[in-house]
């Protein structure tokens, strides 16, 4: 059975949507400040870094672990700190095109398999009040950029290039290709 590195609802929901047999396991990596300047890498490391911690409890077992952070011109937004700091990235995302990237890892004892995904996401200008009543609606305040597609927020993207899942918070198709490349049954 699949383990996943996460606590994500939206990760689960959407593993269960395919069909994927998993029990979770929340890592306790400790997760580095968005700060780095590339995003790429960021998810890439983190998500491995979520899933070797938990494989080390589960040898033998395949784990699966998971990133996602927004950039915006290149600088990176976590998950906002409070409604204030929800309220500075929606303004800053209004009007724009940005980049989602999510990092995935699937991994079993020394097998590692990688992969970053990037879906751009082109928000219509937002109004304050919009984004006021967005933010009291405590949607925002557990997800990169503050935002979540799957939610509210929908109402914001004029369009997306790339794939739906990764903005939502794990891109399913790659998973799916990852999946296959380690001849992982699920």
């Amino acid at each position: 059975m699949l383990i996943l590195a996460s606590g994500s609802p939206r990760r689960r929901e959407l593993l269960t949507q395919i069909g994927v047999a998993y029990m979770v396991n929340p890592s306790s990596y400790h997760e580095e400040s968005p700060k780095k300047k590339d995003p790429q890498k960021y998810v890439q490391d983190q998500a491995l870094g979520k899933a070797r911690d938990v494989a080390q409890k589960f040898p033998g077992q395949w784990v699966l672990g998971a990133d996602t952070i927004v950039a915006l011109d290149g600088v990176m937004m976590g998950k906002p700190k409070n409604g204030t700091a929800a309220m500075e990235m929606l303004r800053e995302l209004s009007g724009k095109k940005h980049s989602v990237y999510t990092g995935i890892a699937l991994i079993n004892d020394k097998k590692e398999y990688t992969k970053v995904v990037e879906t751009k996401v082109w928000f219509r200008h937002l109004t304050d009040k919009e984004i006021k009543s967005y933010i009291a609606s405590g949607e925002p305040l557990d997800k990169a950029g503050a935002y979540g597609i799957q939610g509210r927020a929908a109402a914001f993207v004029d369009k997306i290039n790339g794939s739906y899942t990764n903005v939502v918070g794990l891109p399913l198709s790659q998973v799916c290709k990852l999946f296959h490349k380690a001849k992982v049954h699920v």
